[in-house]
């Protein structure tokens, strides 16, 4: 078994994600760390995120957010997002998200999301599968 680590992307901040001013609009930060963790499915779990929400019609609501806005994003900056897993609860996980560029922290999060059907608006266990492949992800 391998060391646990975090997942990481880089993503370019687009016009799109600033303000008037040309900083990420902080609201941003929040479809990108969703965006992380879509990509932390289909890349770092192996798990398509459309067919666990299409097929399986499961999703993965945030439904706490602890966040820190450290230092401005700019248009054109490529930020740095890393995912790691704090804790697997029954049917809930806790993600300790950060974004960098240029090596200067500029947001840190930790993200509760529960696992919930779509059709049901209900928590359900995490399966054993998915729980496995998710362990992987836990940091200290």
């Amino acid at each position: 078994m391998s060391e646990p680590s975090a997942f990481v992307r880089e993503k370019l901040i687009r016009f799109h994600h600033c303000d008037p001013a040309g900083i990420v609009f902080y609201p941003q930060y929040f479809v990108l760390f969703h965006e992380l963790v879509e990509d932390w499915f289909n890349h770092g779990l192996g798990w398509r995120y459309s067919e666990f929400v299409s097929t399986q019609r499961l999703g993965l609501p945030m439904v706490r957010v602890e966040t820190d806005f450290l230092s401005p994003s700019t248009i054109g900056e490529t930020l740095r997002l890393s995912l790691g897993v704090k804790r697997i609860g029954r049917s809930s996980l806790t993600f300790a998200v950060e974004a960098t560029a240029g090596g200067t922290a500029r947001a840190r999060a930790l993200l509760t999301v529960v696992l919930a059907t779509i059709d049901g608006l209900h928590s359900v266990p995490i399966p054993g599968s998915l729980r496995s492949r998710i362990a992987e992800f836990v940091i200290e």
